[in-house]
């Protein structure tokens, strides 16, 4: 089962999401901050990280580098989630490490288009 780590700290967001992609046939873990993302995903190396940039602690940008930084974690995909849209996000989550970048409200089918993209062969 194709294992994807939501870093959501908004309960109402990381709720509908983690049951739609339950149903999807994933498994879910949730982190609420960026530190506790980084930790997660060293601790459980999932398949996809969906990445919140607006974090306590520690946003998802320097999230996603330290993630990216790690010998252990830097295969990992990640796809930055925002509420934000401002002219250069992208670009910058793109520069911080991300693989690809999303705007919120979601919009699920291009989510799941995103990460099967991402995950290639190994999608749920």
């Amino acid at each position: 089962m194709t294992k994807i780590l939501l870093v959501e700290d908004n309960e109402m967001n990381r709720d509908m999401l983690s049951r739609r992609l339950i149903r999807k046939g994933y498994e879910v873990l949730e982190a609420i901050d960026g530190r506790q993302g980084i930790e997660m995903a060293e601790r459980e190396q999932p398949d996809l990280i969906l990445m919140d940039l607006s974090l306590p602690e520690i946003d998802g940008w320097e999230a996603t580098r330290r993630i990216k930084q790690s010998d252990a974690t830097r295969r990992i995909p990640v796809i930055a989630l925002t509420a934000h849209a401002m002219s250069g996000d992208k670009e910058r989550a793109l520069q911080a490490g991300c693989d690809d970048f999303d705007t919120k409200p979601v919009d699920w089918n291009r989510l799941l288009s995103k990460m099967q993209e991402l995950l290639g062969g190994n999608s749920s």
